[in-house]
């Protein structure tokens, strides 16, 4: 894969997965209150990131799966900024705990499965 490629990918999986959380919010919104809302999304979307990395992610060193989360994480803050905060006017209050432990885990998600992906793979040095 080229760089450009791997950057698309990287841009389209981080949409989607932001895309699913934004439905689910939306359509969660009229079933729990909006207190819990993030508590109740934050599994599903991890377990369907997990997914996405394990099947759908494939890199040969850590530092590109460190990338991953980056670009997942700041499309994260910028879309929720975007389509959250100034779309429905929710202001500062859209940032609580839940919204910190779901941007920690957009970045760590790609490191840890990264690491456990290439754990044991023999590693060859390029100079």
């Amino acid at each position: 894969m080229t760089k450009v490629q791997i950057l698309k990918e990287n841009l389209k999986w981080g949409l989607v997965l932001w895309l699913i959380g934004w439905v689910l919010g939306i359509i969660f919104f009229m079933v729990f209150p909006k207190n819990i809302m993030g508590w109740v999304i934050t599994p599903i979307g991890t377990a369907i990131t997990i997914w996405v990395l394990v099947k759908k992610i494939n890199r040969d060193i850590l530092l590109c799966y460190f990338g991953v989360g980056v670009i997942w994480t700041v499309m994260a803050v910028a879309l929720d900024y975007l389509f959250i905060v100034l779309l429905f006017g929710t202001g500062a209050s859209y940032y609580k705990l839940d919204v910190f432990v779901y941007y920690l885990l957009t970045l760590a998600l790609p490191i840890i499965v990264g690491y456990i992906k290439l754990r044991g793979k023999k590693v060859e040095k390029t100079i």
